[in-house]
């Protein structure tokens, strides 16, 4: 047995593959997370995705899960913002009796932290935050070469930082937040438009406002990198990251966050899954670069 079962759940999507050990995806398949009847024929869903990556009969070490947060109890129970079927859904327990798997959960974007430091951006850097601009916007924080969890697994939340006090008033978030200001769902909200459809001023507007909270980030935690993944922030391309990159030289000027760097992600689509997969490996005292 040298792999494991990754899922990846998001407001839009739920992926499953089989990963190696040493972060290969080897098979993997998605299915459409939008629109369910209940918690239930969502997780049906689910349970048919993982049969189908399974099918070839080979065991793995364990499975790895990244969901969209809050959730409670280390993933025990998820609650993810963008999935309105499932509040405190015991996602860990059903997956477990399915799979019969030692199963790990946690967030999407802490997961992909984790994959940016195995095997992408952050490759040997003890110290940087992982987020993730998409539908919604979170966060994965790693200091000392460690993932921080918080009481119930949620640390890391830079989406709910308030970046525009008097900014946009979301339904479901605090005005001015990161995530009412800068996820697909947000600029849809304001503009009536899909994110991909944003013309340029929105898009340097969007990554401002990453950058604002990543300069703050740095100067709060002592750390000079910033990973950024997710079809906003990728699909917005040089225009985003040349934005985010002017605003986080604005904000970090302290002698330990100055020259602070905000990079895209380099593991592309890959890059949920090589994370979800890591939640699981690292749990179970596998080698994926941070602890």
């Amino acid at each position: 047995m040298n792999r494991a079962l990754a899922i990846d759940i998001g407001g839009t999507k739920v992926e499953a593959g089989i990963v190696t050990v040493d972060g290969t995806i080897d098979r993997r398949a998605r299915i459409a997370s939008t629109d369910p009847a209940d918690a239930d024929e969502l997780f049906s869903r689910v349970a048919q995705l993982i049969a189908e990556v399974r099918d070839d009969g080979e065991p793995e070490l364990v499975c790895g899960i990244g969901c969209g947060g809050p959730m409670r109890g280390g993933g025990a129970t998820v609650s993810p913002l963008n999935i309105g079927a499932w509040r405190d859904f015991p996602l860990r327990e059903r997956v477990r009796a399915v799979t019969g798997l030692d199963t790990y959960v946690d967030n999407d974007a802490k997961a992909l932290a984790l994959a940016e430091g195995w095997r992408g951006a952050a490759v040997g850097v003890s110290d940087y935050v992982g987020m993730v601009v998409s539908t919604g916007v979170g966060g994965g924080i790693v200091l000392g070469g460690r993932l921080l969890d918080g009481a119930d697994g949620n640390a890391g939340h830079i989406g709910h930082v308030v970046v525009e006090p008097d900014g946009f008033d979301l339904p479901g978030h605090t005005r001015g937040v990161l995530e009412a200001e800068a996820s697909g769902t947000a600029i849809a909200a304001r503009l009536g438009i899909f994110a991909a459809e944003a013309p340029e001023v929105e898009r340097r507007r969007v990554g401002t406002m990453v950058g604002r909270a990543v300069g703050s980030v740095a100067n709060l935690l002592d750390l000079k990198l910033a990973v950024v993944a997710g079809s906003v922030a990728l699909g917005f391309g040089d225009t985003f990251f040349a934005a985010a990159q002017a605003e986080v030289d604005r904000v970090a000027t302290l002698q330990h966050s100055f020259g602070a760097r905000i990079v895209p992600a380099a593991l592309g689509s890959d890059g949920p899954l090589i994370g979800a997969a890591a939640v699981g490996l690292r749990r179970i005292g596998q080698d994926v670069g941070v602890l």
